[in-house]
């Protein structure tokens, strides 16, 4: 074996150990997303991801029941109950009568409280409270506790999500307002890149700079002074300024210096003597871009669709302020945000939410994948 090869295939071997760890790494915290997605909210809240295969431990505290409770057996009065429940595998470390001294005593030991009456603690969260006399209390001491819970997994945070009142108008709406800021804008980035790639006419690449330009804008800086021009437009002719249209509008807006940039860039790298073989021919220039270059481009046109796609369905920024909010307006993101609360006291559905939120963009994704390999196909160009 000469040493060229032996060093081709020890880069060759590396490239591969490299790549894994970057696509591993990669999806790492989509592993991590989907684990805490169907985690116990206790347990989430208490303890990350990487530790959900493994028994957590907790610190709980539990008032004894009261002595309505009670029964009489051979050695006097007892109450008893479970910390945990009945037909769970928890498990008792310590315990106590305070938080501070939740270690005093281990599973299986007796306390002594007053007038004779003891308290037993058990491993799987039995409690016997004895007493030779009958129980007169009117309120219960409680109980600390250290406690491993086994790791438990639930699809309740789905069920919540799926559940909530608004969440599947919401659905709707993401949909109407993503499918038309989707096709509005490839489909006038096709034709401007077109032009701009194969039409000969004065100022081609002033506009197309122009265009190059208002990618590097910051979307956050347009939008009050385009929100206040679709206001102005909606009073003239009587459209609300924040609607579907509107919001359409602006997407498409903001969409579109990128996809006539890349989509230009593709068509222009597109085989010349075809072109103008077609041209030749007699062909017009809009039969050429119908049955000629959209078959050849639609590697690029899918590549953009998914990325537009994913964009506004994502969106938070642009819908609330094009769109707004009530009934027949709210969007997924927004309406999970609902869900959380004021204080986001219910955060542990974000995980949840999430995989629902993205299943349709990952539909779509795999979808789409035949389309690039039609699109390769369709634009290859054989030998004669």
């Amino acid at each position: 074996m000469s040493i060229e090869s032996t060093k081709s295939k020890g880069t060759l071997f590396t490239k591969h150990v490299s790549v894994l760890f970057l696509v591993l790494l990669w999806t790492l915290p989509t592993l991590g997303l989907l684990v805490s997605s169907v985690r116990d909210k206790d347990q989430l809240s208490l303890s990350g991801w990487w530790s959900s295969l493994t028994a957590s431990e907790q610190q709980n505290v539990q008032r004894l029941p009261k002595a309505d409770t009670q029964a009489a057996d051979g050695a006097g009065f007892i109450i008893e109950t479970n910390l945990f429940g009945e037909g769970t595998k928890n498990q008792i470390r310590s315990w106590g009568f305070r938080a501070t001294e939740i270690e005093q005593y281990k599973p299986g030991e007796t306390a002594e409280v007053d007038n004779g009456e003891t308290i037993t603690v058990y491993e799987n969260g039995r409690v016997e409270w004895r007493s030779d006399s009958e129980f007169t209390h009117s309120r219960s001491p409680r109980v600390f506790f250290n406690a491993n819970i086994p790791p438990r997994f639930t699809f309740d945070n789905y069920r919540e999500v799926l559940t909530s009142e608004g969440v599947g108008r919401a659905f709707i709406n993401t949909l109407t307002v993503t499918l038309p800021a989707t096709f509005i804008p490839i489909l006038i980035a096709a034709f401007a890149a077109y032009a701009l790639a194969w039409m000969e006419f004065k100022g081609r690449m002033f506009f197309l700079a122009m265009i190059i330009g208002l990618i590097v804008v910051p979307l956050q800086m347009s939008l009050i002074p385009v929100l206040q021009i679709f206001s102005q437009i909606g009073q003239i002719v009587g459209i609300p300024s924040k609607s579907y249209l509107t919001v359409w509008l602006a997407h498409t807006g903001f969409g579109l210096p990128l996809a006539i940039y890349l989509l230009r860039n593709y068509m222009a790298s597109l085989p010349k003597d075809i072109i103008e073989s077609a041209y030749m021919d007699g062909a017009t220039h809009f039969q050429i871009f119908v049955k000629m270059i959209l078959p050849l481009s639609l590697p690029a046109l899918a590549s953009f669709a998914i990325f537009q796609f994913l964009w506004v369905w994502n969106d938070l920024l642009v819908a609330a302020v094009f769109l707004g909010q009530g009934e027949g307006k709210t969007v997924m993101t927004q309406q999970l945000i609902e869900l959380l609360g004021s204080r986001g006291d219910n955060w542990e559905i974000l995980t949840s939410g999430a995989f629902i939120s993205i299943a349709v963009p990952i539909i779509v994704f795999l979808s789409m994948q035949r389309y690039f390999v039609r699109g390769l196909l369709a634009g290859s160009v054989k030998g004669g």
